[in-house]
């Protein structure tokens, strides 16, 4: 059986139960450098005990020397700067752990909405570039409000009924028909955020068809 991976980033820590039971429940935590504190600071809460996370991960610029020194043997500096600390660590992962089949990243939207926006596009960017769905490895970012997901292709949703769903795409070429969804998309054209947005299910199942092969997001409460 696969591992589960939980990425932390430095967004808004989660305060609700679900994503702090995705932490508890993961195989392996990762902290991007400016989230170690945030996390350190919630973990006797999350576990009922300490713990450290097994890897931090980035070009290091939000955490003290001290701190390097302290946690010296589980720091992995990146000095890359044409990626963030969020892709930083989903490399890291992905090399570090072959074994893994799931990866939730939690932190990653909140406080800033530059980062909130960077980070979550940055998911169609993964699906995409490391072809995660041939691979078998499932990608998303969970916080206190919302469960986004990428998709590249036709998907099938176990969503329930009456779940507020929101879907993205940078493509305007891209056309999807859906199925299962209070207001279906199939006339919907893509030339801005907004325009398939605020939609809900209105069966179990929702299905979106593409027309070809892209990339998208998909926002669930």
């Amino acid at each position: 059986m696969g591992k589960t991976a939980v990425i932390i980033c430095n967004g808004e820590f989660p305060s609700r139960e679900y994503p702090r039971y995705v932490i508890r429940n993961a195989d392996i935590i990762v902290c991007c450098d400016g989230a170690l504190d945030r996390f350190m600071r919630a973990t006797e809460k999350i576990f009922g005990q300490r713990r450290l996370p097994d890897a931090v991960v980035g070009d290091l610029d939000s955490i003290s020397a001290e701190k390097r020194r302290k946690y010296g043997d589980i720091i992995i500096r990146d000095p890359d700067q044409e990626t963030n600390d969020q892709t930083k660590a989903f490399r890291h992962v992905l090399a570090a752990w072959p074994d893994v089949t799931e990866i939730h990243i939690l932190g990653a939207t909140g406080i800033r909405t530059d980062h909130t926006i960077g980070n979550v596009s940055l998911l169609m960017e993964y699906a995409r570039s490391y072809d995660l769905e041939t691979k078998g490895i499932t990608v998303d970012i969970i916080s206190d409000h919302e469960t986004i997901i990428p998709a590249t292709d036709t998907v099938e949703l176990q969503c329930g009924t009456g779940r507020r769903i929101s879907i993205f795409t940078p493509d305007s070429t891209l056309r999807i028909r859906s199925e299962g969804l209070e207001w279906p998309t199939d006339g919907v054209v893509f030339d801005n955020w907004w325009k398939a947005t605020l939609n809900r299910s209105s069966e179990d199942t929702v299905k979106l068809i593409f027309s070809h092969r892209s990339m998208a997001l998909i926002m669930m409460d």
